[in-house]
């Protein structure tokens, strides 16, 4: 019975192998321990929260984007955040999502769904491709709002549709576009 396991454990493995499981490994880094934010974020939101809506975040974008195969996808083996003291609210370089302790300690309102919000757009620019540096900025900041609205994350002080002036502006005056074209 045993060698009967065995040969279908490794056919399994095989299989896994030939269609490319892909398997991304998450890391949360908080440089801001004793600040205001890093602490408010140690307490309202957390590594144990972090991690899994990097992981959840990753699906509900490939899903988004059809990207249903390794060969559909960036080739990213590790995410990290990074929580750190800086200006604004977040970015990304590369395969790191910065995030602003300041932002987090000063923002009035549910943090933790702002938190969230702010991930999915930051790990939509991990996950998409660019146009090799070519795509026009609003155009890609657009794509990562249309990804948080998408997951119903956009806060409440967004353009409403069909406001802002043009297409291509950018952030939630793009992703509302989209967001029309969608339900057309």
């Amino acid at each position: 019975m045993a060698p009967k396991h065995m040969f279908l454990f490794s056919c399994l493995v095989i299989l896994g192998t030939l269609h490319g499981i892909h398997t991304v490994e998450f890391d949360v880094i908080n440089n801001a321990e004793g600040s205001d934010g890093g602490s408010r974020f140690e307490n309202e939101i957390g590594t144990e929260y972090s991690k899994p809506t990097l992981n959840f975040s990753t699906s509900f974008i490939w899903g988004l984007f059809q990207q249903y195969t390794d060969h559909d996808r960036k080739d990213v083996q590790k995410v990290t955040l990074i929580i750190e003291i800086m200006d604004g609210v977040a970015y990304t370089a590369g395969d790191e999502i910065h995030f602003s302790a300041n932002y987090i300690g000063y923002y009035s309102g549910d943090v933790k769904k702002e938190f969230t919000g702010v991930i999915f757009h930051e790990m939509t620019h991990v996950w998409q491709w660019n146009g090799a540096g070519e795509a026009p900025g609003g155009l890609i900041e657009g794509i990562a709002d249309f990804v948080r609205l998408s997951a119903d994350l956009a806060p409440g002080n967004w353009v409403k549709p069909g406001e802002g002036d043009r297409w291509d502006q950018g952030y939630d005056v793009t992703a509302r576009g989209f967001g029309l074209l969608q339900w057309s």
